[in-house]
């Protein structure tokens, strides 16, 4: 299984749910998570998408870390199951 497929089924289960998954690139940062994640009622998730038995970087995990600390939802997906169940 690679993280690409785990991804566009990601992406599908958001779009199910009537919310944007979209690619987050940061041109003066590295190590952001992969999507920003708007659900409606004005949800914001960021996700992290990994192969399965994959886990972030160092890197990544302080960005996460950081993220968290000012009250951000950050989640790491890494299976297709968790990719289909996401519920925001």
């Amino acid at each position: 299984m690679l993280e690409r497929d785990i991804e566009r089924a990601f992406v599908q289960r958001v779009k199910a749910l009537g919310g944007m998954a979209e690619k987050f690139v940061s041109p003066t940062r590295r190590a952001v998570p992969d999507r920003i994640v708007t659900l409606p009622g004005g949800r914001i998730i960021f996700v992290e998408l990994k192969a399965p038995g994959k886990k972030p970087t160092d890197l990544q995990a302080r960005d996460h870390e950081r993220r968290r600390a000012l009250g951000c939802d950050v989640r790491v997906i890494d299976s297709m199951e968790a990719a289909r169940a996401f519920e925001g």
